[in-house]
């Protein structure tokens, strides 16, 4: 055995848990996404998929993929820097610029490379980056990757963030990056206090993640920016395709100047392949059919403030959270994954939210929404998931 492998080999963590029968990863689903999914053979409900939109299985979007794979094939064997451009992934970037609300966007292949990348060359090192320290893995990744002076500011504490603001020299770029919502807590940003803050301190940029805003706030779904009517006020706005867009990939909305360094300099945009032709095609009508039935995220926020009110009245600690996203606080790691597991046992897969993803004191379940649940669902998840809290003293 090498040294590498002598030394890794001593992280058993993973085979702990699995001898004590409560491993909650790589579960096997065995078909389409939606309220109800198979997995061991036998039916389970879906609270723990971020599709929020309910359009993971919809035939509109699927027949969209296998149209564009016949026509362009499976992949784009290159980069959009070289050969890997298709007019698809230009057409969809106009539309993804004109739903955000700003020029221009770039489309990545996963929306990890969008913070990833763009947050590396973003910035230089004379220049500053300041993070909620509850910013999602993507975001702190990007971060370390930058040559800029790395800060963190109290989750949503705005007192915390502009101490730091008001230290920093005004000849400085001084760019604050959030999440729009939070992706374990279900929380908001304070845009509009944020963007006080960049109005009062010179050389202040502001770039927003909208991964988990994008199909579920704002009108016709067009996330929490638009929610607060800051738009315009934000410079940046990072999206993904892989939650209420209903397929995989990532981009970026900015201005005209931005997108164009951004488009000849961010590493995970130039040497990384393009976004395959079924995923841009399914990601493309996923846009369309959010913006033609504002009915679907009616039924979202219906079915949200119903699991909402019969989580407080069971007794559930949710925290904070003001979106689909419920977090179900357990506060034990070795419990979280015990409920994950009893609760999968009773048909109901949630996920286990542990460190890093998370502080220790803070462990959670987290449970999610999608415009396709039924209140019916929701009272039998609601119902067994109850049980298992009370069963493992968590609740009374």
């Amino acid at each position: 055995m090498g040294l590498l492998q002598e030394r890794l080999g001593h992280y058993d963590r993973p085979q702990h848990y699995k001898e004590m029968g409560i491993y909650p990863y790589f579960r096997e689903i065995e078909g389409k996404q939606g309220t109800e999914v198979i997995m061991e053979g036998k039916p389970v409900l879906m609270f723990g998929s971020n599709a929020y939109t309910g359009l993971t299985g919809d035939e509109r979007v699927i027949k969209a993929g296998i149209a564009a794979m016949e026509k362009y094939g499976s992949g784009c064997a290159g980069s959009r820097f070289l050969n890997g451009t298709l007019d698809i992934h230009v057409q969809l970037e106009k539309e993804l610029a004109g739903f955000v609300g700003k020029q221009e966007a770039l489309c990545f292949p996963t929306g990890f490379t969008v913070n990833s990348g763009v947050l590396g060359v973003l910035t230089d090192r004379h220049d500053y980056i300041i993070c909620d320290d509850r910013d999602h893995a993507s975001i702190v990744d990007g971060v370390r990757g930058s040559f800029s002076h790395r800060l963190k500011y109290k989750h949503n504490d705005m007192c915390d963030l502009e101490s730091q603001l008001c230290r920093l020299p005004a000849d400085a770029v001084k760019l604050i990056v959030v999440d729009g919502v939070f992706s374990m807590e279900g929380d908001l940003a304070p845009l509009p206090k944020i963007i006080e803050l960049k109005k009062k301190y010179p050389g202040t940029a502001v770039m927003v993640d909208e991964a988990h805003g994008i199909g579920v706030f704002g009108r016709q779904g067009r996330g929490v920016c638009d929610h607060f009517g800051v738009t315009d006020d934000v410079d940046l706005i990072m999206g993904t395709f892989s939650k209420s867009l209903a397929s995989i990939g990532g981009f970026i909305a900015a201005d005209s100047a931005i997108i164009n360094y951004l488009r000849h300099h961010t590493r995970t945009y130039i040497f990384s392949a393009s976004c395959t032709p079924a995923a841009t095609a399914a990601a493309r009508e996923a846009l369309h059919i959010i913006q033609s039935e504002p009915e679907r995220i009616e039924r979202l926020w219906d079915v949200t403030n119903y699991a909402l009110k019969c989580f407080r009245e069971a007794g559930f600690e949710i925290g904070d959270t003001e979106s689909p996203i419920i977090p179900l606080y357990v506060r034990d790691v070795d419990k979280t994954f015990l409920v994950t597991k009893l609760a999968f046992d009773a048909g109901v897969f949630i996920n286990p939210v542990i460190p890093p993803a998370c502080a220790p004191q803070d462990t959670l379940v987290r449970y999610a929404l999608m415009a396709t649940h039924t209140k019916e669902q929701v009272d039998k998840s609601v119902e067994r998931l109850s049980k298992v809290f009370r069963e493992l003293d968590i609740i009374k």
